[in-house]
């Protein structure tokens, strides 16, 4: 997850992104003709079992601060994000307030950090994969990340759809999980393989290619900063894939720790259910990605 995610400078973009949402009038029309959209992932009519935790001593999360705009550090040097605000309500609905605590490690650090008991849950975009199953417990995803195309807002197309793109070349970056999603997913499309992501942008302004298909965190960050010069707008979409791109964003907890998993998974449904999540999401995505 991580890794598919920090191949984009998004310090320097999402620095770009607070100045432009402090003068509106320069994003592009496109980024802001529609309503950004955040997708339910737990189902309102779903009772889940909420542990008691009201015993914990404290309820530390570890997070980094080096993704933007999940966790990063602010210009007064304090530790933001989507992913500390969101640590904030979930202590805030567990009655955790006075014992919840915030640390910023080194991503590398993360793993061994937890499994040393220095905190109790890891937010930070860790990728679940098998051998992290074994040895630590995941909540379910409250975000995922999804694929989308971002097209040139002057290209004509016969249809509004990814239909409308059979035929046309369709940039993407080689040998990575969206580059394998495009040919599993849309084998009509003609794929235009780049080196990395500056080229295959740079080919899209430069009308080599129809379109772009990539990370919609890494487009909806480009589309709104002044190197799109208003560009472009996605199409379709949004596109999910297990397979390809993970299971989403979750909380890690530690291995032993099921009564805290199962509580931090029960607040988390409550926080979707009443739109505190989702009011969190808009603070950091006004363009969206869905």
């Amino acid at each position: 997850m991580r890794a598919k995610v920090t191949s984009l400078d998004l310090m320097g973009l999402w620095r770009l992104l607070v100045a432009l949402l402090l003068t509106w009038g320069l994003v592009a029309p496109s980024a802001r003709s529609q309503e950004p959209e955040f997708p339910v992932l737990f189902d309102a009519r779903e009772r889940l079992v909420r542990p008691d935790v009201s015993g914990a001593l404290r309820l530390r999360f570890l997070t980094t601060t080096d993704f933007p705009p999940f966790n990063f550090t602010d210009q007064n040097g304090r530790l933001s994000g989507f992913h500390i605000d969101l640590a904030r309500a979930l202590c805030e609905e567990l009655g955790l307030q006075t014992r919840c605590q915030i640390q910023a490690l080194p991503y590398a650090q993360l793993t061994q950090a937890l499994e040393a008991k220095q905190g109790e849950a890891v937010m930070a975009g860790v990728a679940v994969t098998p051998d992290l199953r074994e040895r630590f417990n995941f909540t379910r995803p409250y975000l995922l990340l999804p694929a989308r195309f971002l097209l040139r807002s002057d290209e004509v197309l016969p249809r509004q759809d990814a239909g409308g793109l059979f035929g046309r070349k369709v940039g993407v970056v080689k040998d990575t999980a969206h580059a394998a999603m495009l040919e599993a997913f849309f084998p009509n499309i003609e794929r235009v393989q780049f080196e990395d992501r500056d080229a295959a942008m740079q080919a899209l302004k430069e009308k080599e290619v129809s379109a772009v298909f990539a990370d919609a965190l890494q487009l909806s960050f480009w589309m709104v900063s002044p190197q799109s010069a208003g560009c472009c707008r996605f199409l379709d979409g949004p596109f999910l894939s297990e397979r390809h791109l993970g299971e989403g964003m979750t909380i890690m907890v530690g291995g032993q720790d099921g009564a805290l998993a199962g509580a931090l998974e029960s607040a988390l449904a409550a926080l979707s259910k009443d739109g505190r999540l989702e009011e969190i999401y808009l603070r950091y995505f006004p363009a969206g990605l869905f």
